[in-house]
């Protein structure tokens, strides 16, 4: 079994700033590519921003210059630091990760069950 855990949601002013964390854990072999996306309230899960295992990263529009992703390849971990927040950005955070269990096993896509942010006016 493979789980994907965020941490690190929560209620913040605007202006202020959050770290996200998720967690990896399991029967891994090996991951690629693993992102955060967001989904607010009536709206549709939007990709927030992603990171290769070589360290390669983009950016929604929205939150270029507001947010970096990185990644620590030996803890399977992957976070978000996001500064500047505005109350556009309040949604549920979720991670998502390419994993392979074996060497000759294809990549799966897995998924955390989020966590929130709330960013108040």
């Amino acid at each position: 079994q493979v789980q994907l855990v965020e941490s690190g949601g929560g209620l913040v002013q605007a202006g202020g700033s959050l770290r996200l964390s998720c967690a990896a854990s399991g029967s891994i072999f090996n991951i690629n590519l693993m992102d955060w996306y967001r989904q607010a309230p009536g709206k549709q899960r939007e990709m927030v921003a992603g990171i290769t295992d070589g360290g390669s990263t983009n950016y929604a529009d929205t939150v270029k210059g507001r947010f970096t992703i990185s990644r620590d390849n030996a803890k399977n971990t992957v976070y978000l630091q996001m500064h500047s927040l505005k109350p556009e950005d309040t949604a549920v955070y979720y991670c998502n990760a390419g994993i392979r269990r074996g060497r000759d096993l294809r990549f799966i896509d897995y998924w955390g069950r989020g966590t929130q942010v709330t960013v108040s006016s």
